[in-house]
């Protein structure tokens, strides 16, 4: 089973969604600020992909934050995350062991779209 994490507003999770109905990939979509349970997820997306692939920094939310905040990027990303959760890089994408970040061609090769 595939699920996409993402926001329902954000283009690439919507460019994403629409790939991959078009290529029969069925899918869930989970919502990481309504429905997602980062304190939970986080941690596994990190020890799968690595903190610094799954935290934007190039986001409006990290410009925001204070120099002390974004510190924890280093010391407790996924506490960051599980407080902000538009931090995360979208879309984040499992599928069995295997967790996906961003929609790259290479993501979109690895899931035959």
């Amino acid at each position: 089973m595939t699920t996409l994490y993402g926001l329902k507003n954000c283009d690439t999770c919507k460019k994403a969604m629409k790939a991959l109905d078009a290529g029969g990939v069925d899918y869930t979509f989970v919502d990481i600020r309504a429905e997602a349970d980062l304190k939970t997820l986080a941690p596994r997306w990190i020890a799968a992909v690595g903190a610094n692939s799954l935290v934007n920094t190039r986001s409006t939310t990290w410009r925001g934050l204070s120099e002390a905040e974004r510190a924890r990027a280093e010391t407790d990303p996924a506490g960051l995350l599980a407080e902000h959760p538009t931090l995360v890089k979208r879309p984040v994408i499992e599928t069995g062991d295997t967790v996906f970040v961003g929609w790259t061609k290479d993501v979109q090769a690895a899931l035959g779209v």
